[in-house]
């Protein structure tokens, strides 16, 4: 499943005082807390897993958060915009 692949590439944000280091750990902590506000209705959160693919896109190389992000397929179709 998607969303297990997500929880799986994204750290723990519960420690918000720790600075952030990753280039994508925002997004990652974005998709944490809206995946919890929704109860994990994926297609509610589109719009923050698509801001943590075009952060992957930039920064995979330097990201840990894009570890296992970067290999996953997007469940939206093909025909968005």
């Amino acid at each position: 499943m998607f969303i297990d692949t997500l929880l799986n590439a994204v750290p723990l944000c519960s420690l918000s005082g720790m600075p952030q280091k990753d280039p994508c750990q925002k997004q990652a902590c974005a998709i944490q807390q809206c995946l919890q506000a929704n109860r994990y209705v994926e297609s509610m959160c589109a719009h923050v897993i698509r801001d943590m693919r075009r952060c992957c896109d930039s920064h995979a190389g330097t990201s840990i958060c894009c570890s296992g992000f970067k290999d996953s397929k997007p469940t939206e179709s093909k025909s968005n915009k």
